[in-house]
């Protein structure tokens, strides 16, 4: 009996003591989950301008197409309402190993010059934050990553990519009859 209670771990205030005194000084000085609303909001303002240098004529047209590396990029107006605009980012690449493809939709929040991840992936709408460890294993601040990653995703193309034009050209002279 007494080699039993030895082995099981001291419960002292309500708190569980592990043999590892360092692990519970960590439980003790952990720190509550805190999102910063300053920095998602820089990413989510930043975000609108890179879409709006990639797709500057979103109000007159549907959808544009670039090529980034060997992989297609899709960008489509969804929905376009008098302060918001709903885009879908596809992505599918040539060499499907690694990223093959990506499937985000965005909204447009236009009178406040803000671009928010609203689906990433399949997944549903993502909420502001998690508790954590949750259902689906998310990360406290996976709407912050996912707005990071679009961040990310936009600047490298706007930096490598091309437009995909199908410019039709013959390659036989029409004057040589």
């Amino acid at each position: 009996m007494a080699a039993l209670l030895a082995r099981a771990p001291a419960i002292v205030n309500g708190i569980e003591r592990d043999s590892d005194p360092g692990s519970l000084v960590q439980k003790l000085n952990k720190k509550p989950f805190k999102l910063d609303l300053t920095e998602l909001h820089a990413i989510c303002d930043a975000n609108y301008v890179r879409l709006l240098r990639l797709f500057p004529d979103y109000e007159n047209c549907n959808s544009r197409e670039l090529l980034v590396g060997t992989a297609k990029v899709r960008l489509a107006v969804i929905e376009r309402c008098r302060y918001t605009t709903i885009f879908h980012l596809h992505q599918q690449r040539a060499d499907s190993r690694w990223l093959g493809q990506l499937r985000v939709e965005v909204r447009a929040y236009h009178d406040l010059r803000m671009l928010e991840v609203m689906v990433f992936q399949s997944s549903r709408k993502v909420a502001a934050r998690y508790q954590y460890p949750n259902e689906h294993m998310f990360a406290q601040d996976e709407k912050y990553q996912q707005n990071r990653f679009l961040a990310d995703w936009l600047a490298h193309c706007l930096q490598t990519g091309r437009a995909a034009l199908d410019l039709g050209v013959s390659m036989t002279d029409s004057r040589s009859g």
